[in-house]
């Protein structure tokens, strides 16, 4: 007995998937582009900040929170 083969009801668009995306999916991916683009052309602003770093002291925070 062959079994029968399943046909698509409607032809496929001309157009491929026809998709429309989010505003944030264009908007976030551009934002992140220009930021890094700002940071290679201009390299003088993007200096680190003197004195303790943030992260450790986070970390030395959390530690001292968690020996309680």
């Amino acid at each position: 007995m062959s079994a029968r083969t399943h046909t698509r009801p409607h032809p496929a668009p001309r157009g491929g998937a026809q998709t429309r995306l989010p505003w944030w999916a264009l908007a976030l991916p551009t934002l992140a582009f220009v930021a890094l683009l700002t940071v290679i052309l201009d390299p003088a602003d993007a200096h680190a900040a003197a004195g303790e770093p943030t992260i450790t002291h986070l970390v030395e925070r959390a530690q001292q929170l968690m020996a309680r």
